[in-house]
């Protein structure tokens, strides 16, 4: 799968593409990762990519015309390919949605940036805005890397263990059960006795039980939109 992100700061993704199960999927040949630095096709001397908006207020958007030429960059070919943009102003991104993306043969990011982008450039080129929360940040890069390290965990052969995302936090609508480990006893703390029992019928049905309380207690929502 190749992913494409077009940026103002392409420097900041360096460490973590490099980095970890990111590496790793790239060694393999599962992924590709591309750049494209937005500023690389601003106008004139000083590489302008935003201007004021029409209307008046604070802000400037990015320009709708830089941003065609950048994507053009891409070398979109596939039909399985999607265009997003990261923007407050988009759908909450959920894990639905990345193994939806982990399908693609492209994913293109424009990690958005200043006030905003131009409607007409979103109307025309941008298939999903998409949202990692009901915050604002400085831009877009944050988000692309939480897509992209999120969808690329779920590429098949990406992960060691397949099965390691099969029994996951909203992989069934609820949060993932609580885990253990050695020492079997800390600060006056024992191991739950059903993880030590071998009974992997009553360890099965403990761990949906502690995740439907967890759930309930940490994310009520998620048992709301499950019913």
């Amino acid at each position: 799968m190749k992913f494409s992100i077009i940026t103002l700061f392409p420097e900041v993704f360096d460490p973590i593409l490099n980095s970890s199960i990111l590496k790793r999927a790239q060694k393999k040949g599962l992924v590709e990762f591309e750049l494209i630095n937005l500023r690389d096709f601003g106008e004139g001397r000083h590489q302008v990519v935003d201007d004021r908006p029409y209307g008046g207020g604070a802000g400037m958007i990015l320009k709708p015309d830089v941003l065609s030429l950048a994507l053009k960059k891409s070398k979109v070919k596939s039909q399985k390919s999607k265009v997003i943009l990261t923007s407050a102003s988009g759908k909450s991104y959920k894990q639905k949605k990345a193994r939806d993306f982990s399908k693609l043969d492209h994913l293109i990011i424009i990690c958005g940036h200043y006030e905003g982008v131009d409607q007409r450039f979103i109307d025309k080129y941008v298939d999903e805005e998409i949202s990692i929360g009901d915050y604002v940040l400085t831009g877009g890069e944050i988000p692309a890397m939480t897509i992209v390290d999120s969808v690329t965990r779920l590429i098949s052969g990406v992960l060691e263990k397949p099965e390691a995302i099969e029994e996951e936090s909203f992989s069934y609508g609820l949060l993932e059960y609580p885990h253990y480990t050695r020492p079997e006893q800390f600060e006056g703390e024992k191991v739950p006795d059903v993880l030590l029992s071998g009974n992997h019928g009553e360890i099965k049905k403990w761990r949906g039980q502690k995740a439907l309380e967890k759930t309930k207690r940490i994310r009520p929502d998620l048992i709301i939109q499950k019913d």
